[in-house]
């Protein structure tokens, strides 16, 4: 595999990218949902009791975030204020009524939790929070408009709603606001820096998925399964690692511990996405949302079909589907499939899933902090990282 892509300079906030390892075929295959929650969730919360469900922790720490988060978006210029209510579901277009469309918080959550974790009070990662599910969104409103998906979350994605220079805009206000949020808090100079350093990764890993997009599926310009597992950590990890790291800075905690979240939230955000891949390629229509074999349909790279064609010399059959000309069809896309089954790809991305889950569970542990947060975020690393909320 190609080692991680190197970063710029380390500063107190900066952390290293989260290693890579050749996957292996060690494991039998098991279902997309369960596959990387197979660990069990830490124990041991404030009353000594298992830890409440996944639902239950997004959902208190929605909760608590959102006045904050309402007070921030109604500071914003109000055609652009009601852009970004309808972005976050809380509204229609035109402003008219509450939407269907609102996210589970996951970054709220986590921000929250990584405050709690270093024995702050939840309200002290609250400006994190907010910072981040406003950046999240902001990053959410481009990548629509550079993949042209007319839905998000089941309607009209917002340059779909109110067109393209609009949903720009409403994005570039979102991000500027979510600077501003870090930027006023007794910590500013250490959160901005951790949300900045997060925010060029995420570029960075945009960039590559856009470039993977014009690249051959065989031969030497072929994309590897270790430049995907790092664009991977930077597109979806980054964020995630940055809202853990920046609900403990918030709290006070110091930049080691800080540090170790941030990674944490990276080998999460890794588990994450591939889980999404394997839901993408085998997951029930009825529970993503897509149609099945519908990232297949899109030739979409994606970890499972990388790592069969690199179990495959010359790629065989499956490089043959793949680089026909025009899209798959059904009967197309089932075969496809199930070579990539056969070739080990789903075994293979599934082991390496659950490899960073567990990197995240010992990296957590190792960390010895408040038992009662770290039980919820060990509920929530395995919940997110299978998909099951």
């Amino acid at each position: 595999m190609t080692p991680t892509a190197l970063r710029r300079p380390t500063t107190a906030t900066a952390t290293p990218a989260v290693p890579t390892a050749p996957a292996t075929a060690t494991t039998p295959p098991v279902s997309a949902a369960a596959t990387v929650a197979a660990s069990p969730a830490a124990t041991g919360p404030r009353t000594g009791t298992a830890p409440p469900d996944a639902p239950s922790i997004l959902r208190r720490c929605r909760d608590l975030v959102a006045p904050a988060l309402t007070d921030a978006i109604d500071g914003l210029h109000p055609w652009v204020a009601e852009m970004a209510r309808y972005t976050l579901g809380l509204r229609e277009a035109a402003g008219a009524g509450a939407g269907p469309g609102r996210g589970k918080g996951i970054r709220q959550a986590l921000a929250v939790l990584g405050a709690e974790a270093v024995s702050g009070p939840g309200s002290a990662g609250v400006p994190g929070a907010v910072a981040v599910e406003l950046v999240h969104t902001f990053s959410l409103l481009h990548d629509d408009i550079m993949d042209g998906d007319a839905l998000r979350r089941g309607r009209p994605a917002l340059w779909k709603a109110y067109g393209t220079g609009p949903a720009v805009l409403a994005g570039d206000a979102l991000f500027a606001l979510g600077v501003e949020t870090l930027a006023v808090t007794p910590h500013a100079g250490s959160a901005v820096r951790q949300l900045t350093t997060a925010l060029g990764d995420l570029v960075g890993g945009q960039a590559d998925d856009l470039l993977f997009a014009q690249r051959p599926w065989t031969g030497p310009e072929a994309v590897r399964a270790g430049e995907y597992l790092t664009m991977a950590e930077r597109k979806t990890g980054a964020l995630l690692g940055c809202a853990l790291a920046l609900g403990a800075r918030l709290a006070g905690a110091p930049d080691h511990t800080a540090g170790e979240l941030d990674l944490i939230g990276r080998h999460l955000g890794v588990a994450f996405q591939i889980a999404d891949d394997v839901l993408g390629i085998w997951g029930e229509p009825e529970r993503t949302g897509k149609p099945v074999h519908g990232d297949l349909r899109q030739g979409k790279k994606t970890l499972p079909v990388l790592a069969a064609l690199d179990a495959a010399p010359g790629g065989g059959e499956l490089a043959e589907l793949l680089t026909a000309p025009g899209a798959l069809d059904g009967d197309g896309a089932r075969r496809a499939a199930t070579l990539v089954e056969r070739a080990g790809g789903r075994t293979r991305a599934e082991h390496e899933a659950r490899r960073h889950l567990a990197e995240a569970r010992t990296r957590l542990t190792a960390l010895r902090l408040a038992p009662g947060p770290v039980g919820e975020l060990g509920t929530l690393l395995s919940a997110l990282a299978g998909r099951t909320v």
